[in-house]
């Protein structure tokens, strides 16, 4: 009887030891920093320095808010979660969310409907993402990597569910899940801005890094200026995919991203769409191989005519495909009214043949004043011999492409040849080399605010600035040209 009653003293122990205790802030309308929970309830937070180290779970009410205004280190430690039904605003220089123990992942955060957040200049790491129930979200100069599936969410690293998150200017990358997802109903018209997305989905499964469902049918869904690069190794992730599978509405502006090295770039999949896609660089999203199963530059899906595309002013090369179109999709790639065209294509092919656009559907296309194949003179032979349409099977729609035109990318392209911007990622320099002479050298933000402007002497290839860290615009002028290059601060 007594070597019993040890063994369950023993068992009861081991199973306090895993259950972890909830700290909830006292819904009282207080406005609390980490110290302040520290001294309510040295259980929950434990305080070393500018290190706090949370221990038992923390609810923020919601008639309470958590602020944190100077630099801090806050250790999570083993399956432990935040959750907010108040406010929770995060706005110092510098705020570490890290695991206690990198081999132990914390829960996560999550961020109750109706909660008010705001997120700035963080990193987040080891743990199991963002869970965004509410309208109110804004995260904007974070760093969030390196989190883990099995947490507190299922579909990405930040996974939204309504109103209008606003996520900008942050650095998502090598997360076990995709970077950012909605549900497929849920209505999420985000603004993902600026940000610089690589590598993430590392556990390969068929998810692209930004994957959305429906939208508000009022406001647009914004994915602008962003960087998305995938991981070789990771075959089944895509670049992003918006798609209607139950009815509803999508709106959607995709343009300025650089979208290279994903399973494939773009995908619209569903009815009831209007779309812009414009301005992109989409290349090299060949990552699968097979091209039965993928590797469109953008690829376009409907099962009905309700859909809206157009796409203007991208560039297309080295996917397998550059655009597919499938079932009953269509898409304007310029017109004689608002559509300028001013797409170009190069190399997009597979098994030894070139298919800048593949209309799979019986739709006649509009396609007018394109760039079919980069740096030649094109002709409608040329430009023909790089579209399968209805030329080629009759039981498709056809694409209608004269006339065609690269001027746009003459002196462009001759330029680029020589030029080179390093390094980028940067801290506080960087380094161009070309065979003309710049004479200026200004950086913006990405909401267009001039922050950095230098002028450049005979035989300089270096400039010197000191920037918060998150995503800027380069525009480097000489005589004859101006170049704007994307560059990421760290």
């Amino acid at each position: 009887m007594k070597h019993f009653t040890i063994l369950l003293l023993v068992l009861f122990l081991s199973s306090a030891t895993v259950i972890a205790q909830t700290y909830t802030t006292p819904n009282t309308g207080v406005d609390w920093t980490l110290a302040d929970i520290a001294n309510a309830s040295p259980s929950t937070i434990s305080i070393s320095g500018t290190e706090f180290t949370l221990q038992e779970n923390l609810v923020i009410a919601e008639n309470d808010k958590l602020r944190i205004d100077t630099d801090a280190t806050v250790l999570i430690e083993q399956a432990l979660l935040i959750t907010v039904f108040g406010e929770f605003e995060v706005t110092a220089d510098e705020t570490m969310f890290l695991a206690a123990d990198t081999s132990l992942p914390y829960e996560g955060f999550r961020f109750e409907e109706f909660s008010v957040i705001t997120i700035q200049n963080a990193t987040i790491k080891n743990g199991g993402g963002l869970r965004v129930l509410t309208e109110d979200f804004t995260i904007n100069n974070c760093i969030i990597t390196e989190n883990v599936e099995g947490g507190i969410t299922t579909g990405a690293v930040i996974s939204l569910s309504r109103g209008t998150p606003q996520i900008t200017n942050n650095q998502i990358t090598f997360n076990e899940l995709p970077a950012i997802s909605s549900a497929a109903n849920s209505q999420v018209s985000a603004t993902i801005s600026g940000n610089y997305i690589e590598g993430n989905n590392t556990l390969n499964a068929n998810r692209p890094q930004i994957n959305l469902g429906t939208t508000s049918t009022t406001e647009d869904l914004q994915i602008i200026n962003n960087i998305i690069i995938g991981d070789p190794l990771h075959t089944e992730a895509g670049g992003i995919a918006i798609a209607n599978l139950v009815g509803g509405t999508i709106r959607a502006v995709i343009s300025g991203n650089e979208i290279r090295d994903n399973r494939y770039g773009i995908t619209i999949l569903g009815g009831n769409a209007t779309v812009e896609i414009s301005n992109n660089v989409i290349e090299d999203n060949n990552t699968q191989g097979n091209p039965n199963l993928g590797g469109s530059g953008i690829n376009v899906n409907s099962p009905s005519s309700t859909i809206e595309i157009n796409a203007f002013s991208n560039q297309i090369r080295r996917n397998l495909w550059g655009i597919t179109l499938q079932d009953e999709a269509s898409i304007n790639l310029g017109d004689t009214a608002s559509n300028v065209g001013a797409n170009v294509f190069s190399e997009n092919g597979n098994n030894g043949e070139i298919f800048a656009l593949y209309n799979n559907t019986a739709n006649t296309i509009s396609a007018l004043n394109n760039c079919w194949i980069e740096g030649v003179d094109n002709t409608l032979v040329l430009a023909e011999s790089v579209i399968f349409h209805q030329q080629d099977d009759p039981t498709l729609g056809e694409v209608l492409f004269d006339p065609v035109s690269c001027k746009l990318l003459d002196v462009t392209e001759n330029t680029l040849e020589s030029f080179a911007f390093y390094p980028n990622p940067t801290k506080n320099t960087l380094n161009f080399a070309t065979d003309f002479s710049i004479q200026s050298v200004e950086i913006f933000s990405t909401n267009g605010v001039s922050v950095f402007n230098e002028t450049i002497v005979e035989n300089q290839n270096k400039v010197r600035f000191h920037l918060s860290s998150g995503m800027y615009f380069v525009l480097f002028t000489s005589n004859d040209n101006q170049i704007v290059r994307k560059l990421l601060v760290d």
